[in-house]
């Protein structure tokens, strides 16, 4: 018995039915999670924050220097010029 890196809760796993790198997931919070070692069987949490992180640092990179999203107010002129 093995238990959530995130939860604490116990997952039945048997060590002769994982393979190393194989993705589970927490019945408990339904985190997934990575066998990353077979005897014992040792499990890492796959963290979605490193996606939103990245997400928010390409936003970041997207911001003018007067903090202004560059593409829009480009659309907001065109739009004004058409009128």
């Amino acid at each position: 018995m093995i238990r959530c890196p995130e939860c604490s809760a116990e997952i039945d796993v048997d060590e002769d039915e994982v393979e190393e790198g194989e993705i589970l997931s927490c019945p408990e919070c339904e985190s997934e999670l990575e066998v990353s070692q077979t005897h014992p069987v040792h499990l890492n949490l796959i963290s979605d924050d490193l996606d939103e992180e990245e997400e928010d640092e390409e936003e970041e990179g997207e911001v003018g220097e007067d903090g202004d999203y560059p593409d829009e107010e480009e659309e907001e002129d065109e739009e004004e010029d058409e009128e």
